[in-house]
């Protein structure tokens, strides 16, 4: 089941504190970014957060889960998701821990 626009909505909106955050459509599902850095995702309209040490301390009581079949587990955020300022902290918390995504490689053209 893909996830409503509606609810990504909502999930950016309750983000939106720690800075600019956005999201991309991706295989029928959502990709959630910070600053340009991926940082979780929106699927089946379910949030989950990359995992790491420091999000995974500041969480506590961790509920874990694969995204979509095949995936590693990430931090799966339900009962919290309603709290701006833990989700913003959470975000802000997992965008530092995690590393800057890989320059793309550009493309060029194709000799005849």
């Amino acid at each position: 089941m893909a996830s409503d626009q509606k609810f990504v909505d909502f999930v950016l909106e309750q983000m939106g504190a720690a800075g600019d955050v956005t999201a991309r459509k991706m295989f029928g599902e959502y990709g959630i970014y910070l600053n340009g850095k991926i940082i979780g995702s929106v699927c089946d309209n379910k949030l989950f957060i990359k995992p790491t040490s420091a999000g995974r301390e500041f969480i506590g009581d961790v509920k874990e889960a694969p995204p979509y079949p095949g995936a590693k587990p990430n931090f799966y955020i339900d009962d919290k998701i309603e709290d701006r300022a833990w989700l913003a902290d959470l975000v802000k918390i997992t965008y530092e821990e995690l590393p800057a995504p890989k320059p793309k490689k550009k493309k060029t053209a194709k000799k005849k």
